[in-house]
């Protein structure tokens, strides 16, 4: 089984045996664990090479000119980009779907995924910023959530079954509470959000999300070994 461990500036890559699956991830990423969850809830046989974002290989940056994560790679082929990835995952190796065959339903999905995405600027605000700054960043991350409570009106966001925006948006609720531990600020107060939160519950229930779940401590651990000043955290936390 390959190490979990990062691969930092100066190292080899591993081989890629002929016919292998390979995720190029960070286990901290909410981005590459987007692509953790489809991986899992396909079952899709693949290997995991864990890189150091801070000081990327070379042999990386060949891979993926952006520089981030996460990344597929399989024989000469090379996907990255958290949504490419896991579409690609999911018409290549998904027997059922996560995104739906009717064009109208499937463009809504698509829309609902890209209005999450305003949430990148001010959830990174309030986790790097304070005062008025991390304020602001609140407010931000609050509208986007508001947006989202009242599109929920099943027990998943495609009805009674895990959809690709259910596990585009996971990571980031999996978080807060890190957040909350590292701010004191509570982003899905749950009279605010009664529907976003017993989603939530539904979604630790789920098994893909029970394989790429990070535990809390652990979020908070890496937060505090460096990221947080930006500085070169330990990529390797609870690692032996």
């Amino acid at each position: 089984m390959m190490s979990l461990k990062s691969l930092t500036a100066g190292s080899s890559c591993p081989p890629l045996k002929d016919g292998c699956l390979r995720l190029y991830s960070m286990r901290f990423c909410p981005f590459a664990e987007r692509t953790r969850l489809v991986l899992a809830h396909h079952n899709i046989p693949h290997e995991v090479v864990n890189v150091d974002l801070f000081n990327k290989p070379d042999w990386f940056l060949a891979k993926n000119p952006l520089g981030a994560v996460p990344v597929l790679e399989q024989g000469d082929r090379i996907v990255y980009e958290s949504g490419i990835c896991n579409e690609f995952l999911d018409e290549m190796f998904g027997d059922r779907s996560l995104l739906t065959k009717d064009p109208h339903e499937r463009a809504r999905q698509k829309i609902l995924m890209e209005r999450f995405s305003r949430i990148n600027v001010p959830y990174y605000s309030v986790i790097r910023q304070s005062g008025v700054e991390r304020d602001q960043g609140v407010e931000g991350v609050l509208k986007v959530l508001d947006v989202f409570e009242q599109k929920l009106c099943s027990n998943f966001f495609g009805g009674d079954h895990v959809t690709m925006v259910d596990y585009h948006l996971w990571p980031f609720f999996e978080r807060f509470p890190m957040i909350g531990q590292l701010t004191g600020v509570d982003l899905l107060p749950v009279d605010r959000y009664p529907k976003l939160s017993a989603w939530v519950e539904r979604m630790k229930q789920v098994a893909a999300v029970k394989t790429a779940i990070v535990g809390d401590d652990l979020h908070l651990e890496f937060m505090l070994s460096g990221y947080l000043k930006g500085e070169a955290p330990d990529y390797n936390v609870g690692l032996e």
